[in-house]
């Protein structure tokens, strides 16, 4: 034994080795739920006898362990061993050989839970679930959904998987690349839960986290770097993103004493890693234009360039108008405005409205900017925070007129 171990201790294993030991036993037995079960239980066994008796010198191979023992157990008594032992045998060899990291067990996950046959909601509960390792309870308050309807619908996902004969293995590489855009795609969405607003950090740390992770596991994908990068430079403005009376801070006026140099600067070195392999993306790009927004003096013509650039890899309304914004930033309002008001399909997104307001407001256009506040306004989310500041702006142009 390593020692005696507190339940702080226990909890940093339990994040660290969740995500490793539930693919390891879901990889054997094919059955998320089952395994799931079975290293809840192990990690349970670990909070009791750990701070009593100490530490295993290998934590990682006593919870896999003790978590396969557990399986074993329950498909006893649910009378089908005979069928699952063969399954079982791959984790007999003994600690030894469950002490290697098994890390292509875990990006087999991390695909079975981003599988397309699930919905964009299943893929993002069951990837904070099986790979994070938050409960049910903490990812209902996250996605503001009440727990039972979280709890219904991950066992749908999970029977899903079962039913279908999802597989828990890396994709063949002629399909290799949309999978991945997908589980990028589900990692940037948990971020952008998290980013708010309102901000909820645990989510956004979490995230990062996951993608950290697959950056381990894939590192010679550039985009994984990519998002990764993308993430820790806009998490390194969290506590500037809102001021002491809770309303949001634009960028420029945000307190750049507040943000986390040592965030920045780990996100840039990922951002290099990922353009040293010249395989361009759009996480990529939006890193790029991240890290400019954090300059001293910003490069709007660049970014302006770097958002025509994205829309080349994916053509979207919202990125129209970030590079309408850019070009008025680098060529004026009037510039910006014109570009604005040849976008389609954006009617019902606010930022449009609250983009447009900021632009005629610059040109002194304050009726006009007042109603394009108020359209903003009426699409707002409940965050205080953001109405706080749209309402600020709404005044601020009423009593120019």
């Amino acid at each position: 034994m390593a020692g005696i171990a507190s339940d702080a201790s226990v909890e940093a294993v339990f994040r660290e080795e969740w995500g490793r030991t539930l693919a390891s036993l879901v990889r054997t037995i094919g059955d998320v739920q089952l395994a799931e079960d079975a290293v809840q239980e192990a990690f349970a066994a670990a909070l009791e006898r750990w701070p009593r008796d100490g530490a295993p010198d290998n934590p990682g191979a006593w919870l896999l362990t003790t978590a396969r023992n557990r399986a074993v157990d329950r498909i006893r008594r649910e009378r089908t061993l005979a069928h699952k032992t063969e399954l079982l045998a791959a984790l007999e060899p003994g600690e030894q050989k469950e002490a290697d990291p098994i890390p292509d067990e875990r990006l087999s996950l991390i695909f079975a839970c981003c599988h397309p046959a699930l919905s964009t909601e299943a893929q993002i509960a069951l990837t904070l679930r099986a790979l994070g390792g938050l409960s049910t309870e903490e990812i209902a308050r996250a996605f503001l959904v009440p727990e039972p309807a979280m709890a219904q619908r991950l066992v749908r996902a999970k029977r899903k998987i079962r039913a279908a004969g999802i597989p828990f293995r890396v994709p063949p590489d002629h399909v290799l690349p949309e999978r991945v855009r997908a589980v990028l795609a589900v990692l940037y969405l948990i971020f952008n839960e998290g980013y708010g607003p309102p901000p909820r950090a645990e989510l956004c740390e979490e995230a990062i986290r996951l993608g950290k992770m697959l950056a381990v596991l894939m590192p010679d994908e550039p985009e994984a770097l990519g998002l990764l990068a993308l993430m820790l430079l806009h998490d390194a403005r969290r506590e500037a993103r809102i001021g002491g009376d809770g309303e949001l801070m634009l960028l420029d006026d945000q307190d750049r004493e507040l943000w986390d140099a040592e965030r920045i600067y780990e996100g840039r070195r990922m951002l290099e890693r990922a353009l040293r392999m010249q395989q361009p993306g759009p996480y990529q790009l939006q890193a790029a234009i991240a890290s400019l927004h954090l300059e001293a003096e910003t490069d709007w013509p660049q970014i302006a360039a770097l958002y025509r650039r994205l829309a080349q890899f994916t053509p979207s309304p919202v990125i129209e108008l970030n590079h309408a914004v850019a070009v008025a930033m680098a060529e004026g309002p009037e510039r910006g405005l014109a570009l604005i008001d040849r976008i389609d399909g954006l009617d019902r997104y606010r930022h449009l409205h609250s983009a447009r307001a900021d632009l005629l407001r610059r040109l002194g256009r304050s009726e006009e900017a007042a109603e394009a506040y108020g359209q903003a306004l009426e699409l707002a989310t409940q965050s205080s925070a953001e109405r706080a500041f749209l309402e600020r702006r709404l005044a601020e142009v009423r009593s120019s007129t």
